[in-house]
């Protein structure tokens, strides 16, 4: 099967109350793992790619282990997206580049530039089949080059102009994620009113949840058992996930979940084998790890298992 558009997938996901997962990759064992996960559970999957994946792999490298991965699994519904496109530019690039879906990034301009962006970006990709996301709200943390110091949440009454105006295909909104390892300091809280009442204001429009790591804790003290030192983190709990799973929210954005799975189960080879010195000797057990992440992600958080 070749890539695909997030149109039907989401469609189906909106009406079956379960969202996609969308999960960054970085390389090569990353992306085996996700789909190897994807097809072992049978659920759609979308691989996205970051401004700092694409600087990292180079664009095409990523396409072409993507391609890749369909040739391997061809029964796995798959999109290719961009995450945090920070530009017209950038997002056309990747259309140009065979990505079936982009992100255009517009929440830290005026509400006015962030449609105008917006807008521009979606003539463009519509031209073309391809579907864009963007995102009104601003999520506070930090992730590659996103970063914000507060959390400014969506309003519900601007979030229809601006789907409206700007011609997006998805919106991420702000209802209390948050980027990185460290989102709560006190009692973890999504404001569920918030995305219920901009829901019912957007009815059966696909809504995105961005800053959606649980960062859960055996990873966590996992590294720090095995010489790293992750103090303090914590993700958002997954029943609050899967709860917005069930609403209006289908997509769901995970990242530092698969990074931390990743390097615990790098650093415990390491450390238990400090004679080991072939990358395939520890990059094969993180493949594993990051697969086991986001089975359980697909079965537990997003509801998506036998979705084809």
């Amino acid at each position: 099967m070749p890539l695909t558009s997030p149109k039907e997938m989401f469609a189906k996901a909106y009406a079956g109350g379960y969202a996609i997962g969308a999960f960054n990759v970085n390389n090569m064992e990353i992306i085996q793992g996700i789909m190897s996960a994807a097809m072992q559970e049978r659920s759609a999957v979308i691989l996205q790619v970051s401004a700092g994946a694409r600087k990292y792999a180079g664009q095409g490298y990523i396409v072409k282990l993507v391609e890749a991965a369909l040739a391997e699994s061809p029964d796995v519904p798959c999109v290719l997206h961009l995450d945090h496109g920070a530009s017209f530019e950038l997002c056309k690039d990747c259309i140009d580049g065979g990505f079936t879906s982009v992100m255009i990034d517009g929440s830290h301009l005026p509400f006015e530039e962030n449609i105008a962006v917006t807008r521009k970006v979606a003539d463009y990709a519509h031209e073309r089949g391809v579907w864009v996301e963007a995102e009104l709200g601003k999520l506070a943390g930090v992730e590659e080059h996103v970063s914000s110091a507060e959390h400014v949440y969506t309003d519900p009454d601007e979030a229809v102009e601006f789907v409206e105006r700007s011609g997006c295909d998805s919106l991420a909104i702000a209802i209390g994620t948050s980027h990185g390892a460290y989102k709560f300091k006190g009692e973890a809280r999504l404001d569920f009113e918030r995305l219920e009442a901009i829901g019912k204001k957007l009815p059966g429009y696909p809504l995105v949840l961005h800053g959606a790591s649980s960062v859960p804790q055996e990873f966590v003290d996992m590294c720090n058992a095995f010489g790293g030192n992750v103090g303090g983190a914590r993700g958002v709990p997954e029943d609050m996930l899967r709860q917005a799973a069930g609403m209006a929210v289908c997509k769901i954005n995970v990242d530092t979940d698969i990074r931390l799975a990743l390097t615990a189960s790098i650093r415990q080879y390491l450390s238990e084998h400090p004679e080991a010195f072939d990358p395939r000797s520890y990059l094969k057990p993180a493949r594993e790890a990051v697969k086991n992440m986001v089975a359980h992600k697909i079965r537990n958080v997003m509801g998506s298992g036998n979705s084809f």
